[in-house]
């Protein structure tokens, strides 16, 4: 990662991923971004600058062709330098509903536990 390019995820909302980029090198620098996914270049990046806040906004419209079970990993590099700045994942479909499954065991487990020692304290004070 570049240590004078900071990348910042601020949200995921309607299929947009969107982050803010700042610069704290060179004055006249430009972004290069590029996005990819399975080592293919996504198109329809818009980088915006924010002169206010003094950072650049990058917006990624995720394709719905890319959306599919399991984990999809998108890069995001900066393409002049070929450096990641970041990378964001969607989750989806069984890969998804196994790690519910698993958490949801967890803590059925964990309040089982709970109420065991509730229930045993309650005895031991009130005996």
């Amino acid at each position: 990662m570049s240590n004078d390019i900071e990348l910042t995820k601020l949200r995921l909302a309607e299929g947009v991923w969107t982050g803010a980029l700042r610069h704290t090198g060179q004055a006249q620098w430009q972004p290069d971004i590029k996005v990819t996914h399975l080592d293919e270049v996504l198109d329809g990046i818009e980088v915006t600058e924010d002169r206010v806040e003094e950072h650049w906004i990058v917006s990624v419209p995720v394709p719905a062709d890319r959306i599919a079970d399991g984990v999809q990993t998108f890069v995001i590099s900066d393409g002049a330098s070929n450096t990641v700045l970041g990378s964001f994942s969607i989750v989806a479909g069984d890969a998804l509903a196994e790690d519910i499954r698993a958490e949801m065991s967890l803590l059925r487990a964990e309040l089982d536990m709970l109420k065991k020692a509730f229930r045993r304290h309650c005895v031991e004070t009130l005996g």
